[in-house]
């Protein structure tokens, strides 16, 4: 697919997609390509009692180990302890285990469950972590998310995102939604549904909020939902197109684009909508803003030098037409979004005929290409960095895929059916 100038704009980038109308389905489907070169072989015995809830934990804990890529399951075949004084660990060094993880369940008065699990170092023959919750029974699938995100942190050092959520927008026919999920595609939720295009989603920082882009008024308008209230306002809805919002790392204010004075430039306001500031002034279209994680300088897409490229430039609040080009490789370069630590950014690079995720380090100007894939969009970071959520297409249709920050893994997430795009990735959810 070929792609003008005027097409790298958010809101007419997506309109350029062909779509396909289908059926929705509850969760999606991960089919999981390649692996790291160092996987951690880790055994993990079904849970006690468990066939007996109507949620086993298990199942979840493994699928979010494996879809990381970092781990090798080793089945467990006939062992089945279920407290550390039941494990053989010579049987387990045979299988090859470097890690064990073993427990329990019960079923409590009023609907609660008790979850217990323990992982074990085979080689060292010493408990790592221990994990004692009771949740309700419907609660099952985040209590294992949380089992997986401590094992993950124990064994590799850095920090789980299995509990984190991602938002999407689907089609299907002439209807647009907005959907929450969890990481892993199951509990997701409808947020705003319209017969009029809806893109660009951006997750607040603490995760409460969503910024979007609808056009349910036959215009684009950047609005900020309240998750948890369904309450919204309109950030940005001022004459010409208002699109591309990002939050500053505060949760105080947006980045936005707004064609308000000619041509598409980025502009700071308030969540609320108040205190416009204009922050870029160039001659050509800057579009697609990203913060750096210390609120002091925005990555983002412009054609000021002949060519769609990514640029940087200081938050003054206060309009400057100065910023640094930091690509050179290739003619087009697009949807800039930084890593979590700051150090390097992912975007999208035109490598032939194809449109493809790769990252650049902003130290060194390195530039890794990640997948191969004809035509991929949207690109965003996990929180931990590890992994990029971006959609891209499969047969004509919408779905979702995940990278390795490394490019040695890489999933597939879609529905059976419906065409999906404009990926987010949420937040670390905090613990109340």
């Amino acid at each position: 697919m070929q792609i003008c100038l005027r097409g790298f704009p958010g809101y007419i980038f997506v309109l350029l997609l062909s779509v396909i109308s289908a059926p929705l389905h509850a969760a999606l489907d991960i089919e999981i390509f390649g692996g790291g070169a160092a996987q951690i072989p880790i055994a993990i015995v079904p849970f006690a009692a468990e066939e007996r809830l109507s949620q086993s934990i298990t199942p979840v804990v493994s699928a979010d180990l494996q879809r990381s890529g970092l781990f090798r399951l080793v089945d467990p075949g006939g062992l089945r302890p279920h407290e550390p004084i039941e494990v053989s660990y010579p049987d387990w060094m045979n299988r090859g285990a470097s890690a064990l993880v073993i427990g329990s369940t019960t079923a409590l008065a009023g609907g609660q469950v008790a979850v217990r699990f323990r992982l074990m170092d085979v080689a060292k023959q010493t408990e790592l972590a221990v994990y004692t919750e009771t949740v309700p029974a419907e609660q099952l699938r985040a209590a294992a998310h949380r089992i997986a995100d401590l094992i993950y942190e124990k064994l590799t050092g850095d920090v789980g995102v299995f509990s984190t959520r991602i938002a999407y927008v689907e089609k299907q026919g002439k209807k647009y939604s907005l959907r929450v999920s969890d990481a892993d595609g199951f509990n997701a939720q409808p947020v705003v549904e319209y017969t009029e295009p809806i893109i660009s989603p951006a997750w607040s920082p603490d995760g409460a909020r969503l910024a979007y882009v609808s056009f349910e008024n036959k215009k684009p308008v950047v609005y900020v939902q309240t998750l948890a209230t369904r309450a919204r306002v309109a950030a940005a809805n001022f004459r010409g197109s208002n699109s591309a919002p990002a939050w500053s790392p505060d949760g105080k204010k947006l980045a936005v684009v707004l064609s308000l004075m000619g041509g598409s430039q980025i502009f700071l306001v308030n969540a609320d909508g108040s205190g416009l500031q204009r922050l870029s002034q160039s001659a050509g279209i800057d579009t697609e803003p990203s913060f750096s994680p210390d609120g002091q300088s925005i990555i983002f897409t412009s054609d000021r030098g002949g060519s769609p490229q990514i640029y940087r430039m200081a938050v003054t609040g206060r309009a400057s037409g100065t910023a640094e080009r930091l690509t050179f490789e290739g003619s087009y370069n697009v949807s800039p979004h930084y890593s979590p630590d700051g150090k390097s950014f992912v975007f999208i690079h035109r490598n032939g005929d194809r449109f493809n995720v790769a990252t650049q380090d902003l130290m060194t100007r390195q530039v890794q290409l990640l997948t191969n894939s004809q035509f991929d969009e949207s690109p965003s970071f996990a929180p931990n960095g590890k992994i990029i959520l971006y959609a891209t297409e499969v047969r004509g249709r919408g779905i979702l895929s995940a990278v390795s920050n490394d490019g040695k893994t890489r999933q597939q997430l879609s529905t059976q059916a419906g065409d999906i795009r404009e990926p987010a990735w949420g937040p670390l959810r905090r613990l109340q």
